[in-house]
């Protein structure tokens, strides 16, 4: 059985997955709501999973991430306190914390061996909660660390494949390939069976539509506007990077990315006992103080 959860605010899927025999159950990228304006956090949208759970009457065994998240704040760290269950993420999360506590400048201290997460998932490794066999696919692109979920007839494939009238994620993040991107979608995801139900990790809604959520591998075949059967590496690599230049940075970046690195851990609390993102000024383009841009500036390269 799947419920989803839809965050309108960053436009994610949040699911939770149970069999309807045992009542073992998962949840798949939760959320924390996050107001930028106040810079306060919320846990409306995690409760709310909390409910159903009580509603269902399942037991959860574990809650995973399809990767370190750029648009939204995961609530893994307060559901794990509400309910003791495990969290777990990709074993390559290791590669992304690498990359960002440079971004950020965090002390070479800051572990990166992924110690903040319970479980370090292996792609092809099928896992075991309770009654429920998961298998992690290795579908990286949007991210080095990204896996989707296999779980029976359904596949949660977070950001590398969303409804077929919409597309794939980005690749232009840190560590993004939109190579990679291209093989995880045609030579991983595609060699499904057509009948395997898709559950995508946002949806976006494009021309307004009614939400959706729930795709098959069939359909994504046929007609994924950026990535079909059909579509040639060179066309996806070609149409994925120049629609990315376009793309402003998600609202939440810098927020979601040193809270959910770290298994969806808010900043340690400081001396005066407040806590404090740390915001990277002017990367993309670096200035003086007094902001002027430096002539020696170059666009970072992403890919």
């Amino acid at each position: 059985m799947v419920r989803a959860f839809y965050h309108e605010d960053t436009s994610t899927l949040t699911y939770l997955v149970w069999d309807p025999e045992s009542r073992d159950a998962l949840i798949i990228d939760p959320v924390l709501d996050y107001d930028v304006f106040a810079s306060q956090t919320r846990a409306t949208s995690a409760d709310e999973v909390l409910s159903a759970l009580e509603q269902e009457q399942v037991n959860l065994r574990v809650i995973v991430e399809t990767h370190a998240h750029a648009d939204h704040l995961s609530s893994a760290q307060y559901l794990k306190e509400k309910t003791g269950a495990p969290i777990g993420i990709g074993q390559d999360i290791t590669k992304v914390q690498s990359i960002f506590r440079s971004i950020f400048n965090f002390p070479e201290t800051t572990p990166t061996d992924g110690s903040q997460f319970d479980l370090l998932l292996r792609p092809g490794e099928v896992q075991h909660f309770g009654t429920l066999a998961v298998l992690p696919l290795p579908t990286p692109g949007h991210t080095p660390a990204c896996l989707s979920y296999l779980i029976g007839d359904a596949v949660f494939t977070g950001d590398a494949l969303f409804m077929e009238d919409y597309g794939t994620g980005r690749a232009d993040f840190p560590g993004g390939s939109a190579e990679a991107l291209y093989h995880s979608v045609h030579e991983v995801l595609y060699s499904l069976p057509e009948a395997t139900r898709v559950f995508v990790g946002h949806d976006y809604r494009p021309g307004d539509r009614a939400l959706r959520f729930e795709s098959t591998i069939g359909r994504e075949k046929a007609s994924n506007v950026q990535l079909s059967q059909a579509t040639t590496e060179a066309e996806y690599i070609s149409l994925r990077q120049r629609r990315d230049r376009t793309l402003k940075a998600p609202r939440l970046i810098y927020q979601s990315v040193q809270t959910n690195v770290y298994g969806g851990l808010l900043p340690e609390e400081e001396p005066n006992g407040g806590r404090f993102f740390k915001i990277p000024l002017n990367r993309s383009a670096p200035t003086n103080r007094a902001g002027a841009p430096l002539a020696s500036s170059k666009e970072p390269n992403n890919s």
